[in-house]
């Protein structure tokens, strides 16, 4: 029998990636996401659909009942719903820095806390969460995305410890530059917030960056969001997974250098990064 895989953010992206490499794998995908229309190939290549807003409890717990109810079980959550909005910490509204962690953190723990019941009566099941190597570095102007990413890994440490006994894994897949709409989305609201005012020098050059940084530039390229799928398919794969997998651009080299130097020589080390793809996409 199939194993079963709730994909949350499949609407684009990885998330949308994530379920067609499962579905290739022989998983029954459930596929969620606010966009439904946007997931009709998915629907076409043999996804079961779910309307999942991860900010709204009843869309969540339906979401977990219709899998129960028609699979019978659930062995492996995908977490990917999530999204950033930069801009300066003193600009950006308060609201807005809610609705980053109401759905790349808090979203992600309640749909969690639906998907444990199931997997602890099963004595199976993996649970995984997609966060970023923004959840082990940092850059001016992305401190509300960056504080929700610092959050996942340290409570997927966490569960890790908690679920073992239960037979569950818990894994974390920490993405580089990746070719997504998270890139565009996160430069036009750090220019919305801060590129007008004290901040927007900085800001200015910071979203030239992030345009370089998805692929509008002669900067270094950003990986497809398939090198994240393949990712995921291995460690759901391997009879003992890995606890994190760094992977797709620049994932593996900016986790060594933060890991390497000091608090410092790091903020050196992207504003140096940051002045060199601003020139380069200017």
């Amino acid at each position: 029998m199939a194993k079963s895989v709730l994909v949350t953010g499949a609407s684009s992206g990885i998330g949308e990636a994530i379920a067609r490499q499962l579905l290739a794998d022989g998983y029954t995908v459930y596929a969620g996401a606010r966009r439904m229309e946007r997931m009709a190939p998915l629907a076409q290549a043999g996804a079961r659909l779910l309307a999942l807003d991860v900010t709204d409890e009843a869309s969540m717990s339906g979401a977990i009942q219709a899998i129960a109810a028609e699979a019978g079980s659930l062995d492996v959550l995908i977490n990917n719903a999530g999204y950033g909005s930069y801009g300066s910490l003193e600009e950006v509204p308060l609201e807005e820095g809610r609705r980053q962690f109401e759905v790349n953190v808090f979203g992600l723990a309640r749909l969690t806390q639906l998907a444990l019941p199931i997997m602890r009566r099963q004595q199976a099941g993996k649970i995984v969460n997609v966060t970023s190597i923004g959840g082990k570095m940092h850059e001016p102007f992305g401190a509300w995305y960056h504080a929700t990413k610092f959050a996942v890994e340290g409570m997927s440490d966490c569960l890790r410890m908690e679920v073992a006994p239960f037979g569950i894994d818990v894994i974390v897949i920490e993405p580089g530059a990746i070719k997504t709409e998270w890139t565009m989305i996160a430069h036009d609201n750090l220019l919305k917030y801060s590129g007008q005012g004290p901040y927007a020098p900085g800001a200015q050059a910071h979203a030239r960056m992030l345009a370089s940084a998805d692929g509008g530039g002669s900067g270094p390229q950003p990986s497809p969001p398939e090198v994240v799928a393949k990712t995921v398919s291995r460690a759901l794969a391997a009879a003992r997974p890995r606890t994190r997998y760094a992977t797709g651009a620049g994932a593996k080299p900016i986790l060594f250098m933060r890991w390497l130097l000091s608090d410092r020589m790091f903020d050196g080390l992207m504003r140096f990064v940051e002045r060199r793809l601003g020139k380069a996409s200017a």
